[in-house]
């Protein structure tokens, strides 16, 4: 495949990846309430509610227009580990164990996308079509 076809590729793939983390973010604010109880209820306090909406929004919304990507492949691939070691580590539930594979994954192809970087079509792929 040329560079055009993978720079649309990769910009498709933060895309997907960024639309699970905006549907995710925009749910917690939208159940704030809920959000919450289930965080207190899993051991860690409420009051870390706004960081988590604001990593997932944020983060998503940098993959979506490419700007600090790598940075922001990062950070949702540590978020992932961390909620998944967290939330969802009750391996005897098999809805759970779905979930904490789910979270692994999404690391695994975040960490990817951190290594290949954002492709041309990005802003932090601006400069490397000067090149």
């Amino acid at each position: 495949m040329d560079e055009t076809g993978n720079s649309s590729v990769l910009l498709v793939a933060r895309c997907l990846l960024a639309g699970l983390f905006l549907w995710s973010g925009i749910g917690k604010i939208t159940g704030y309430d809920a959000a919450g109880q289930f965080m207190v209820q899993h051991g860690t306090i409420g009051m870390l509610l706004p960081i988590a909406i604001i990593v997932e929004i944020g983060a998503a919304a940098l993959l979506v227009v490419g700007f600090k990507v790598k940075f922001a492949a990062l950070a949702l691939a540590g978020f992932c580990v961390v909620t998944a070691l967290l939330f969802h580590a009750n391996f005897t539930d098999r809805a759970q164990m779905t979930h904490f594979l789910k979270n692994v994954a999404l690391a695994g192809g975040l960490l990817a996308l951190y290594v290949s970087g954002p492709g041309r079509m990005s802003f932090d792929g601006v400069d490397e079509s000067r090149d």
